[in-house]
């Protein structure tokens, strides 16, 4: 599963319809469509408003492996 669908679901199951998100995001709602079918991409920073919105982290819509070790500086 990658993130389009992770996001998609996230939606789906909790009955929220696209123009909830476009309003959150401050999009049209064939933005989100097409966002869903893959004819466009999010954009890192409603990446990060959708994380808040769901209250998931980034981790799990990009479907990284939960305890990655992060770089040390």
């Amino acid at each position: 599963m990658d993130y389009v669908e992770r996001l998609t679901n996230l939606r789906n199951d909790r009955d929220i319809d696209q123009a909830t998100i476009s309003n959150l995001l401050g999009v049209k709602q064939s933005a989100i469509s097409k966002y869903e079918k893959r004819r466009a991409q999010y954009k890192i920073d409603d990446l990060i408003k959708l994380c808040l919105y769901y209250g998931v982290s980034a981790d799990y819509i990009l479907g990284l492996p939960q305890g990655l070790d992060y770089p040390k500086r």
